[in-house]
């Protein structure tokens, strides 16, 4: 404790300095006059304040008016219905009081009439009309299957008809061409073998080409041109085939002419020959390609026409039965549904009834 006061006697450097505080004044709003009229009445803010609660005020009781009106209107909508059902149910139980009082109430068992209600003829074409459009509506998918059935056989029966007829005329035009070309080189062969000579040499070769000897029957028409030059153009010829043979030898060079090469009999012959059928084929095939072309044409077009006629007549006719049959079930299925609309309406109308005389 001495350490101490010793310590704040001698630490004497610092000079003591007071800090003056200046206290704030405050008044209080429980000093002022809260009430007066000059701080409440015209006072800007309390005014804003004021007005403000006023219009919420205002604006609220404005609202709940509003609800109170609208469940005011509500509650008697409601009662008025209520009411109504009410004087209709009295007044249906009064008109069933008097039918009922008008009735005998001693009524016996054998005394009731068994009698046949007869329906009328509305209820009966109804109850027709709504059994076959029952039916019909049920039938629709079936009908549509079958016209789809039709047209897809119809179908398949073109395609086929159309490769038949494709192959047939195929088969004609070979035919034809076949024909054609033998004929032209029939022709071409005898042309050449004339201008060679032979049709004076051989006659008879003539008649055969084309009837019992081929046109492009190289090996026999040779041979048969090599055996009559023989006989007829031997060592002693007759003077008659002298000519005849000295224009075969020179056509199928068998003798020297100038620098122009000559052969034996077979060789020249059939060398000849050769190039004779040669043209004649080269020329027959050529025409019976262009024939078989020709009439495949002709006979596929004609056949088409025909097969597309038939298919639009079948088409026609499928498509007409089958848009008449829809016509009808769509007539029925129309009666149908304006038939159960009405039936539904007065099933309804009947339980409102039921369900009014419960209550």
């Amino acid at each position: 404790m001495a350490l101490s006061l010793n310590i704040l006697v001698i630490n004497t450097h610092k000079k003591p300095s007071i800090t003056p505080r200046h206290i704030q004044t405050n008044r209080l709003l429980c000093e002022c006059e809260l009430f007066a009229p000059q701080n409440y009445d015209n006072d800007p803010e309390m005014k804003s304040v004021m007005q403000q609660f006023h219009d919420r005020t205002t604006q609220r009781f404005q609202e709940y008016d509003e609800r109170l009106q609208e469940k005011r209107q509500i509650c008697k909508d409601t009662c008025d219905k209520e009411i109504q059902k009410i004087i209709l149910k009295d007044k249906l139980e009064k008109e069933l009081t008097e039918k009922f009082a008008t009735l005998q109430t001693d009524i016996h068992s054998d005394a009731i009439p068994t009698c046949i209600c007869k329906k009328s003829l509305t209820d009966k074409v109804e109850k027709g009309c709504l059994r076959c459009g029952s039916i019909l509506g049920a039938a629709m998918p079936e009908l549509g299957s079958i016209g789809g059935s039709l047209l897809y056989v119809l179908n398949q029966w073109k395609s086929g008809a159309l490769l038949a007829a494709t192959e047939y005329a195929m088969a004609q035009g070979l035919a034809k061409g076949a024909i054609a070309g033998n004929a032209q080189g029939v022709n071409i062969v005898l042309l050449g073998l004339n201008k060679l000579g032979v049709e004076d040499l051989c006659p008879e070769l003539f008649k055969s080409i084309g009837t019992k000897i081929l046109y492009n029957d190289v090996a026999n028409i040779a041979n048969a041109i090599i055996t009559k030059k023989t006989q007829m153009c031997g060592l002693n010829p007759s003077s008659a085939n002298v000519p005849i043979c000295k224009k075969i030898d020179m056509n199928f060079s068998l003798i020297k002419i100038g620098n122009k090469p000559f052969y034996t009999i077979r060789d020249g012959i059939t060398r000849k020959v050769i190039d004779v059928v040669g043209k004649a084929t080269s020329s027959a095939d050529a025409l019976a390609q262009e024939t078989a072309k020709d009439v495949t044409t002709a006979i596929t077009k004609e056949k088409t026409s025909e097969i597309a006629a038939t298919y639009a007549i079948w088409q026609t006719t499928i498509i007409a039965a089958v848009v008449a049959i829809v016509v009808i079930v769509l007539i029925m299925l129309i009666i149908y549904l304006i038939l159960r609309y009405r039936r539904k309406k007065k099933m309804k109308k009947k339980l409102q009834y039921i369900k009014l005389l419960k209550e």
